[in-house]
């Protein structure tokens, strides 16, 4: 099927992450929670999971992610006419517009800048932001997505509602896009919200309901917490693969593309059933895919990690149709599709026929 409304080519030009060192691993967890070490690593998918140092702060690490992705192609920064910033709300200061610090530090001394967040579904909201602002908009030629996640300051291991935040880690990613590129193009994606869960997960002492106090924060209220673990629970378990697949087959669908063409899924860390089941729906096999059991879950920059550990381990090749899946907490979930690999040149335009590297 043709795509809907199919719109100037607009390539992925390059990736770049940003790893801190230190880890926490599965028996760290283990003693830390309480759990069985085996349900750390096998229930909740988690081998080791990065975590920040001293110097490792949020919108920091987008910046080390931007410059590593920058430094792998020969697109200079001066070029860049839009940051997408996906640093997290845990970041270096309240009320801060983040995004412009990252441009600046880059480099992109042209670039204005948004910070732009649907927490774990960043990436594929700031994908379909920047595709369709580059479509509509002949000034807008090169794109920076690029932000930082440590979430994981915010987990209680003692609180056992929270298992399945379990896996919330630190790191940065970026992606440079590029209009007129060659190969590796953005296509379609679908987005979409359940607003009835949005005050399930929440820091309760965190805002102008109930500030961080010295009593609050000594209570415990300054983590994330599950507030309303059953209301949650069913809602989630009754809708959130069937909205996920949706949010894929809508996604394909503006593509102009079939589940039979999906070639690479990159998902973000779920627990391990989770990861499984989607890629049987799909029909796809494990080598189609990773799985980032090594990282834990950095959140909207999985996406990044994804693809750089599908590259390095062989398993996202040049021709693959790639999805990206995702989910944010509140709820919202996300998919989008890129052709990885060469395209359709006929509308390549002085572009540098920049490509990612593993």
């Amino acid at each position: 099927m043709p795509p809907l409304n199919p719109p100037v080519s607009i390539g992925v030009a390059s990736v770049g992450i940003y790893v801190p060192q230190p880890v926490l691993t599965s028996a760290d967890i283990a003693e830390q929670s309480g759990l069985p070490e085996w349900v750390i690593r096998d229930k909740l998918g988690i081998h080791q999971k990065h975590m920040a140092g001293p110097g490792d702060h949020t919108n920091q690490m987008g910046i080390w992610a931007a410059q590593d992705c920058l430094s792998r192609c020969d697109i200079p920064p001066e070029e860049i006419d839009l940051v997408l910033c996906t640093s997290e709300e845990w970041k270096e200061y309240l009320l801060w517009t983040a995004g412009i610090k990252l441009a600046y530090e880059v480099g992109a001394t042209r670039a204005w800048a948004i910070d732009t967040t649907m927490r774990c579904g960043s990436t594929i909201a700031a994908l379909k932001m920047a595709r369709d602002m580059m479509t509509a908009d002949p000034e807008i030629n090169t794109v920076l997505i690029a932000g930082g996640y440590r979430n994981g300051d915010l987990i209680n291991f003692k609180n056992h509602r929270t298992t399945f935040l379990f896996n919330l880690a630190a790191g940065g990613g970026a992606m440079l896009l590029r209009k007129h590129l060659p190969r590796n193009h953005v296509l379609g994606a679908h987005l979409m919200a359940d607003g009835s869960m949005s005050e399930h997960v929440i820091v309760p002492a965190s805002g102008t309901r109930q500030f961080p106090t010295d009593q609050a924060v000594a209570e415990g209220l300054f983590y994330l917490d599950l507030v309303e673990p059953e209301a949650m629970k069913d809602r989630l378990n009754a809708v959130s693969m069937d909205n996920w697949l949706h949010c894929v087959d809508e996604a394909l669908r503006k593509s102009g593309c079939t589940r039979e063409e999906i070639g690479f899924l990159n998902m973000l860390h779920v627990k391990p059933s989770a990861h499984l089941d989607m890629l049987r729906r799909l029909g796809l096999a494990e080598e189609q895919s990773v799985y980032l059991e090594e990282y834990g879950h950095t959140g909207e920059q999985d996406a990044m990690f994804s693809i750089v550990e599908g590259l390095r381990q062989g398993r996202l090749h040049d021709g693959d149709l790639m999805v990206l899946v995702a989910a944010g907490i509140g709820y919202a979930w996300g998919a989008a599709c890129v052709r990885w690999g060469p395209g359709d040149t006929s509308s390549a335009k002085g572009d540098k026929g920049n490509a990612v590297e593993g």
